[in-house]
């Protein structure tokens, strides 16, 4: 029995397939469900992605909930031209998948993740990959959640790096700057596992090609997907040299914290131009003990790859 009860939070795009595939793969916790969100695709698109996901990787069992479909601070929602440019329209690369057998789940989202902090404590563990939004609404519903909840590992900010969409600001951040910053003055015991440390974490086609070599459904499928994905960093970020494996390095953080090395810093988001989004130490909190919010600021890479690799390789071999 798995130590640990894990939800993922998701706007599902590629390197979010590739977090679900390592949270499905790793024997340190039990997958118990994930709530989508907008981002790379809008909620609709990445909740059925995920369905799709689990269902070819052996696990429809997993329960997927609808989230939020827009910002804390918006009615609407649009996906980035540079979004679709980076994940495909459908979100997975343009590969087409079966869809899955396995419906959505009728609880919503947010309260979904109140039952499970009450109901799993300190054994729960939350990784948010895409904007803040559902767990910001949590809290504010639930305040006491911010105490129960083991830890949140989230993709997401930058500190000493610039921001992939502004100077200042990475994407997920940047989708609900207001939520990001609600979550960032709470109590959570939190790690932000940016871009400091995600960006040098890649795959190329070398990797791919090993799933491709399997000969099974999940193998090609996936080899397929993130070769999109490389194939968008050429254009993107050619200086990277691969893709940055963004989503499964926060998974792979909340089961092996030691992976990354980090400092404690009481961090905020600003919410107002020019710098929206920017993820900064608060400097009304400098003289207060720093505790609870943990910033990544490096990363053991070849382990986490090799990692990566052999948990994945292992999943795909079977499916």
């Amino acid at each position: 029995m798995a130590k640990y009860k894990m939800i993922l939070d998701l706007d599902t795009g590629i390197d979010d397939a590739l977090a679900i595939a390592y949270a499905l793969a790793t024997p340190k916790a039990d997958l118990i469900g994930i709530i989508g969100s907008y981002g790379n695709v809008v909620t609709s698109r990445g909740v059925q992605n995920s369905l799709d996901l689990l269902e070819l990787l052996g696990h429809p069992e997993v329960p997927v909930y609808m989230g939020a479909k827009h910002s804390s601070t918006t009615d609407h929602f649009d996906v980035m031209p540079v979004s679709a440019q980076i994940h495909g329209v459908n979100g997975v690369g343009e590969v087409e998948l079966k869809k899955a057998d396995q419906q959505v789940a009728t609880e919503d989202g947010v309260d979904f993740l109140i039952s499970a902090a009450h109901k799993y404590q300190k054994d729960l563990l939350l990784v948010p990959t895409g904007p803040l939004t559902n767990l910001a609404a949590a809290l504010d519903k639930d305040p006491e959640i911010a105490d129960l909840i083991g830890s949140v590992s989230l993709m997401g900010g930058a500190l000493t790096v610039p921001g992939n969409v502004t100077p200042v600001t990475e994407a997920n951040i940047n989708q609900d700057p207001k939520a990001a910053d609600r979550v960032f003055r709470s109590s959570l015991p939190l790690t932000m596992v940016g871009l400091d440390v995600t960006t040098r974490t890649l795959l190329t086609i070398k990797e791919t090609q090993q799933w491709r070599d399997l000969g099974t459904t999940a193998g090609q499928k996936y080899a397929d997907i993130v070769d999109f994905y490389i194939d968008a960093y050429k254009v993107t970020s050619p200086h990277l040299g691969g893709c940055a494996l963004h989503d499964p390095l926060a998974v792979a953080v909340a089961v092996e914290p030691d992976l990354v090395s980090t400092i404690f810093l009481n961090m905020k988001v600003d919410t107002k131009a020019p710098f929206a989004g920017r993820t900064i130490g608060d400097e009304t909190r400098i003289n207060e003990p720093a505790t609870q919010t943990q910033v990544a600021v490096n990363v053991d890479k070849d382990r986490f790859v090799s990692e990566f690799m052999t948990k994945l390789t292992d999943l795909f071999k079977n499916n």
